[in-house]
């Protein structure tokens, strides 16, 4: 029951979210959009939806294009992303919902959203090295697990399907936490997956729980970015139309391939896109008005 009740709010959420975007973009005279932003969406949450996370190459490409300025990577990633978040939150569910413990998978999921929530005023405030700072921390992360992943060291997991209270307490803690960073662009799926196997749950589990949660907190997140930031929906838009096909055919039709090459090739450009991230907000920071956040327009 909770289950299914879960698989209707994600679509809900997602419903809701999709007007929000389109009435703001015909507001703000941006429903067009960016043949890039399409492409990206595409690629990145292909093989997002079979293993690869989407956030750190997206932020690699943005850099490297100058799409979007740093300050509003994060949160055009939010927010660009959470509706393909939701599609594989529902397909991971189906699959794989019922063998999880329904209240971790719920309380996991609440203290996202409150994450996701509260994480959206202080990202948009943040000063602009400490948005670098952050988000290039998260992409040399992000490459460590992907080398992990090539090497065979993640943790191997078990075959619990629950948690007992104390790791319970934990994880619900930790993604409070993940949801706050979703908004420095910081993606939850990697530390999710390190986190469950490591307290002995089966890892194919991690999916419905991380993928849910994702949705959920993104979606909170989202509603709240939308009416405080001036980012570009162009990009916004190409992003999620991009992705959805691209989630779709890689759950039903591809469902599985080698990935290790690509994971390396992954690990080279996030390495290399962090350390600039890293190098420039060492820099001696520029001035930004108070109102940064609030007035940066994306052409």
């Amino acid at each position: 029951m909770i289950l299914y009740a879960l698989v209707g709010a994600l679509i809900f959420a997602a419903f809701g979210l999709a007007v929000q975007l389109i009435t703001a973009a015909a507001k703000s005279a941006q429903l067009g959009l960016r043949p890039e932003a399409v492409a990206l969406g595409a690629v990145t949450n292909f093989f997002d939806t079979l293993g690869i996370g989407s956030f750190a190459p997206t932020v690699a490409w943005f850099r490297f294009r100058r799409l979007v300025p740093d300050r509003l990577i994060p949160l055009t990633m939010l927010v660009g992303y959470t509706i393909p978040s939701i599609l594989q939150g529902v397909i991971f569910l189906l699959l794989l919902g019922m063998k999880v413990d329904p209240l971790l998978l719920l309380a996991c999921m609440i203290a996202m959203i409150a994450g996701g929530f509260a994480g959206v005023p202080i990202a948009a405030r943040a000063p602009i090295r400490l948005v670098q700072f952050i988000i290039g921390t998260a992409l040399l992360i992000a490459a460590f697990f992907y080398t992990l992943s090539n090497l065979g060291m993640m943790p191997p997991g078990g075959t619990a399907t629950s948690l007992p209270l104390s790791l319970s307490i934990v994880t619900v803690a930790a993604h409070f936490v993940l949801g706050m960073l979703l908004s420095f662009g910081v993606g939850n799926y990697a530390p999710t997956l390190a986190m469950l196997s490591l307290m002995g749950m089966d890892p194919r589990l991690a999916f419905p729980i991380m993928a849910a949660a994702a949705g959920f907190a993104g979606t909170a997140a989202s509603v709240r970015c939308i009416g405080t930031l001036k980012i570009d929906l162009r990009v916004v838009l190409g992003l999620t139309l991009g992705a959805i096909p691209a989630v779709l055919i890689a759950a039903f039709i591809v469902k599985q391939m080698p990935l290790t090459i690509l994971r390396w090739l992954v690990v080279v450009v996030v390495t290399y896109a962090g350390a600039t991230l890293l190098a420039t907000a060492a820099r001696k920071a520029e001035l930004v008005p108070d109102d940064a956040a609030t007035t940066a327009v994306t052409d």
